[in-house]
């Protein structure tokens, strides 16, 4: 395991060259028991052939081992493990480490599918991301997102909400969250049966070329990837053309045609190949015929009313919360002001039902006093 590590930690060797060298000699084991001249043919940068003629990462390694299984819950999963995922080391130049912490067995050999999209996403992207994920997490399969703020967070907590399980995948150490504002809700991930992952060595900072690796991981762990919301610009577009390089399905959720956060999806519908989706059958529905077949109902054919389109109606609401609540969008900001002339209630008596919404988790106080009911 420690060769694997080192040459992971080796400077100036990313994944392709990691690639080359294990095509030339078979392991790590093989590669740092290659002459010097057998690494120089291989055009790799200096600083490459100079570490791996002189094993000078070993040591580290064998400590960053230790390290990473005292922090309970995680080990290092070799490329040639395995337990390594099936998918992943599928893909063009597969990471040769995966760090792992939690239940990341139970993730990562369940189906999984990723789900991306605007880190600064509407409040309509933000519950779409939220349904898909809990009903397909409800359904055991494993939802794949990047932690990131928008689009990702409501992803991880739309399964866990349903009581299922999301794999965070981290563009940095498996000892470092970012955003760091996400620290709780990675807490809860592992705490509640999910799994943290990267490839990145313990103490890795999240620079900016971290990620699009992140993404390579996010799309290589899942049979398809849903893009919620994107811009023209956004990485989200990345995550979508590494999954269709990789031979997975990318899905996209149609949106406003006037909206800059519709463009990225409505671009992958109309030209790159991306399946529209209404509801989480339409996912399902592309997976490999048996495991489609465990998960669909029978009567499910890809058809049906999108799963999204009528919010919850819970039992045991009062007849005046039951009329506020229906006053709420799912897909738009309302504001105390607008609600309080619709139901005729003083603002007051209002706040107090609303209150009562909230912690029932039915509806969402935005700022500046609107609200938006959750799916």
């Amino acid at each position: 395991m420690k060769e694997w590590i080192a040459l992971n930690m080796t400077p100036g060797v990313g994944p392709r060259a990691a690639a080359r060298l294990l095509e030339r000699f078979g392991s790590a084991e093989g590669v740092f028991g290659a002459l010097r001249s057998e690494l120089e043919r291989l055009r790799l940068r200096p600083e490459a052939v100079e570490s791996i003629a002189l094993r000078d990462r070993m040591a580290a390694a064998a400590l960053e081992l230790e390290r990473v299984r005292a922090l309970g819950g995680a080990d290092v999963l070799a490329l040639d493990d395995g337990a390594y995922p099936a998918l992943l080391r599928e893909i063009p130049d597969p990471p040769v480490t995966l760090y792992v912490r939690g239940e990341w067995r139970a993730c990562l050999e369940a189906p999984c599918v990723g789900v991306v999209g605007s880190r600064r996403c509407s409040t309509y992207g933000q519950n779409v991301a939220a349904q898909l994920a809990r009903e397909l997490a409800a359904r055991g399969v494993t939802v794949v997102s990047g932690l990131a703020r928008g689009v990702d967070a409501a992803a991880h907590r739309g399964a866990l909400e349903a009581g299922g399980r999301t794999a965070a995948v981290l563009g940095t150490g498996i000892d470092e969250v970012y955003p760091r504002d996400h620290r709780r809700l990675a807490e809860e991930i592992l705490t509640k049966g999910g799994a943290l992952v990267t490839q990145f060595p313990l103490g890795t900072p999240p620079v900016a070329e971290n990620f699009p690796y992140r993404n390579r991981i996010i799309s290589g762990l899942s049979y398809g990837v849903i893009v919620v919301e994107a811009s023209e610009l956004s990485g989200s577009l990345i995550t979508a053309r590494l999954a269709l390089e990789q031979g997975r399905e990318v899905f996209a959720v149609p949106g406003n045609i006037t909206s800059r956060n519709s463009f990225g999806t409505n671009y992958l519908i109309k030209g790159a190949g991306a399946k529209l989706i209404q509801q989480w059958q339409d996912v399902v529905a592309e997976f490999p015929p048996d495991i489609a077949a465990a998960i669909l109902p029978p009567e499910a054919k890809g058809k049906g009313e999108p799963s999204h389109a009528h919010p919850r109606e819970p039992a045991g609401l009062s007849e005046q919360e039951s009329a506020v609540l229906k006053l709420i969008p799912v897909d738009a900001p309302a504001h105390i002001d607008a609600l309080a002339e619709q139901s005729g209630l003083p603002v007051q008596e209002l706040s107090g039902l609303l209150l009562a919404l909230e912690m029932r988790e039915l509806i969402r106080q935005l700022p500046g006093r609107c609200f938006v009911r959750r799916l």
